[in-house]
């Protein structure tokens, strides 16, 4: 990311290393949910969940996958995991509590629009022609009034429009442009960011992941150009 000196964040986050999943990984691969299963693959894949997993004990992680992502039932877990059905149980009630508390913020907001449908594809034209074109104030209007903003591994974390509006405009100072490639992470939108330089080459500073929330953007998740590999993406675009 070019040199920015960020506002001050409103909180430091507990989960640095997160990294995206690459949607071109999925195709054609369906997780085998079982009955019992109480998430769908488009929720079980996306970052939010994700990162909350990522906060819980390992025991616990592991009874919520097999229970609530891939469905098995009780009995088959505690075998699984040598242990009993009440401990199996047990371990389940606490790690949904808590990954409860962590995606409660995301539960009364409007559902995002389906993955490839045009409702999604207007959000994400809106998205880029004001990202390119800085054009702050569209991009903005485009975000929800409690929109989220993180930077993994950097624990820096920004919550509320006025906040993320100021970070942006601190990113797009001294003149700088930049250009979007579209790609998919976490059955998410996702774009690699290339700064333009003087002499017309375009260097990738980072893959932004988007989370939608009805027809604004909730969420914004900036990941370091180290990821640009593998989305197919180059560190560098040739000058146009």
């Amino acid at each position: 990311m070019p040199k920015v000196d960020p506002p001050e964040p409103t909180r430091l986050g507990e989960v640095v290393w997160l990294e995206p999943f690459p949607d071109t990984l999925l195709e054609g691969v369906g997780l085998p949910l079982g009955p019992e299963a109480r998430y769908e693959q488009t929720e079980s894949i996306s970052l939010a969940f994700v990162t909350a997993l990522q906060v819980l004990p390992p025991r616990q992680l592991a009874v919520l996958i097999l229970r609530d992502v891939l469905g098995f039932h009780a009995g088959e877990v505690a075998g699984l995991l040598d242990t009993t059905v009440e401990s199996v149980n047990s371990a389940l009630k606490r790690a949904r509590a808590s990954l409860q508390r962590r995606l409660l913020p995301a539960a009364d907001a409007e559902p995002a629009p389906a993955a490839g449908s045009p409702a999604e594809g207007a959000i994400v034209a809106k998205f880029v022609s004001a990202w390119e074109s800085v054009d702050i104030d569209a991009l903005i209007a485009l975000l929800t009034d409690d929109v989220f903003m993180s930077m993994p591994p950097l624990p820096l974390e920004y919550q509320g429009r006025d906040v993320v509006a100021r970070f942006c405009a601190l990113l797009f100072g001294a003149d700088r442009r930049f250009d979007l490639v579209p790609t998919r992470a976490n059955g998410q939108p996702a774009f690699g960011a290339y700064l333009r330089t003087p002499d017309g080459t375009r260097h990738g500073t980072g893959l932004y992941v988007l989370t939608l929330s009805g027809d604004r953007i909730s969420a914004m998740t900036r990941f370091e150009n180290s990821v640009l590999p593998s989305f197919g993406l180059p560190r560098a675009l040739p000058s146009r």
